[in-house]
C-alpha cells in the first residue's frame, strides 16, 4: 500500500502574536479563576499556588498570555493558548473532560445572555456551499496520507470503532471492521447490491462491501483519499466492483439499493442538512435502506452554537457542524429511523488509542514536515474529542433509515 504526502503547515500565525487587550484579559482572568475554584480540577500557577477542588492538573505556564487569548477569543483562545504552550496537562483528556462536562456553567448566566455579542460568527465560506465544502474537506483530509497512516490502524479507518471487549491497539482493526460490518448488515448489503457510499475515507468500507459481492460507487472530495483508496482497491483485485468518484454528494445520480455514509454529515453544514437527506431519499431505490454514522451533540447546545466559530472549525474541520439527533429526525423528509445504536464509549476509546499512537509516532510525524505547534494542535484535537464523549457532551450513532411506510 502506498501513500502520498500532502502539504504540511509549518507555522500558525495566530499563535505567534498574543492579543494586546488587557481589559479583556483581566475579565477572562476573573471568570477563569472564579470558575476553577469550584471544579474537580487542580490549576497550578507558576508560583506554586494551586486552585480547584482537586483532580487532573492544569499548569498555567504563562497566565497573562493565557488570559489574554481567552479574553480575546473565548474557547478559540483557550485552544490557541495550548498550541502556544501557555498551559500544559499531563492528563490532557482528564482536564478537558472536567471542563467539557461543565461548559454550560463556567460562565455566569448574566454573561451567557451576552454570548452572541461576543463570540465569532461562522465565516461565510464555511457554511456548506459546494465549492466551499471541497476546499474545507481537502484542508483536513489532504494534509498527508502518511500522517494518518502513522496513527490509524491497518484498515485506515477514521471513525468510531465498535469494540467487543477491552479496547487496545491489538483489537482496534477488528473493532473497525465490526463497525463497518454492522453498517453493511443494517443496509442489507450482499451479492449484487448496488451500494452508494458517501464519504470514501481510505476505502475500507468499499473493500468490505465489494468482498460481499456488492457493486460499489463511492464518492469523496479528498484527492489524497481518492488516490490511496483507488490503490487499495486495485491491490485487492476489486476494481471491477468499486468505482471511486472525486465528487460532491450533490453530483451523484442513479438508483441504489443501499446507501452508507460514515461520519460525513458533520461536514455538510446545518443549512444543507435538508439537501443531504433529500439527496439520500432521491438516490434510494424502492425498498432500499440507508445506514449512517453520525456524531451528535445535545439539541440545546447545538442551537446555542449554531452560528459560532469554534476552535475545531478554525483549525481542524473548517465548515464542520455537529447535528443533534433531533435535528437529524427533523430533516429526514420522507425517511424514518428504523434502528439506532450509540457508540459513544467506543469512540472515547478509539480516540484514546489514536492519541496514544500519535504520541508514540510524533518524531516520525515531525519528519513529514509537521512542526511542534501542529503536534500540540493535533494532540489537543484528539484529547478534546475524547473528552467530549467521556463527558457525554458528544455522542455518535449508527442510524438505519428507510422510507415512510
Amino acid at each position: 500500500m502506498t501513500a502520498t504526502t500532502g502539504h504540511a503547515p509549518v507555522f500558525w500565525p495566530d499563535i505567534r502574536t498574543v492579543p494586546t487587550s488587557r481589559p479583556r484579559g483581566a475579565i477572562a482572568r476573573l471568570l477563569f479563576l472564579s470558575a476553577v475554584r469550584r471544579l474537580p480540577l487542580t490549576v497550578e500557577l507558576p508560583g506554586g499556588e494551586r486552585l480547584g477542588t482537586g483532580g487532573p492538573v492544569m499548569r498555567l505556564r504563562r497566565p497573562a498570555d493565557f488570559h489574554r487569548r481567552v479574553g480575546a477569543s473565548g474557547l478559540i483562545g483557550f485552544g490557541e493558548a495550548y498550541m502556544a504552550g501557555d498551559w500544559e496537562a499531563d492528563d490532557l483528556p482528564g482536564v478537558l473532560t472536567v471542563l467539557a462536562g461543565r461548559l454550560t456553567t463556567l460562565v455566569p448566566p448574566a454573561l451567557q445572555r451576552l454570548r452572541r455579542l461576543a463570540v465569532r460568527r461562522v465565516p461565510g465560506d464555511q457554511r456548506g456551499a459546494e465549492a466551499d465544502t471541497r476546499r474545507n474537506v481537502r484542508r483536513h483530509y489532504d494534509l498527508s496520507n502518511e500522517l494518518f497512516a502513522e496513527f490509524l490502524d491497518e484498515t485506515m479507518t477514521y471513525s468510531a470503532a465498535l469494540f467487543d471487549g477491552p479496547a487496545s491497539w491489538q483489537t482496534l482493526a477488528g473493532a473497525q471492521r465490526a463497525k463497518i460490518d454492522r453498517l453493511l448488515d443494517q443496509a442489507r448489503v450482499g451479492p449484487g447490491t448496488r451500494l452508494l457510499e458517501i464519504g470514501t475515507g481510505w476505502g475500507e468500507l468499499a473493500l468490505r462491501a465489494a468482498s460481499r459481492g456488492a457493486a460499489v460507487t463511492t464518492v469523496t472530495l479528498s484527492q489524497e483519499q481518492w488516490a490511496l483508496a483507488g490503490a487499495r482497491v486495485a491491490e485487492a483485485g476489486l476494481s471491477d466492483r468499486v468505482e471511486i468518484l472525486l465528487a460532491d454528494y450533490r453530483e451523484v445520480d442513479g438508483s441504489y439499493d443501499a446507501i452508507v455514509s460514515v461520519e460525513m454529515i458533520e461536514a455538510v453544514g446545518a443549512r444543507y442538512w435538508p439537501v443531504y437527506f433529500r439527496t439520500l431519499e432521491e438516490l434510494l431505490a424502492p425498498g432500499g435502506r440507508i445506514a449512517i454514522q453520525a456524531i451528535t451533540m445535545p439539541h440545546d447546545r447545538m442551537l446555542a452554537t449554531l452560528d459560532t466559530h469554534t476552535w475545531v472549525q478554525k483549525y481542524i474541520f473548517p465548515g464542520g457542524m455537529l447535528p443533534s439527533v433531533r435535528a437529524v429526525e427533523e430533516n429526514l423528509g420522507g425517511l424514518r429511523v428504523l434502528d439506532r445504536l450509540s457508540l459513544r464509549e467506543d469512540y472515547a476509546e478509539t480516540l484514546r488509542l489514536w492519541r496514544e499512537r500519535y504520541l508514540e509516532r510524533v518524531h516520525t510525524i515531525g519528519a513529514l514536515g509537521f512542526d511542534e505547534v501542529f503536534h500540540r494542535m493535533w494532540t489537543l484535537y484528539l484529547a478534546y474529542s475524547e473528552a467530549g464523549f467521556r463527558s457525554r457532551y458528544l455522542d455518535v450513532w449508527q442510524l438505519t433509515l428507510g422510507r415512510e411506510s
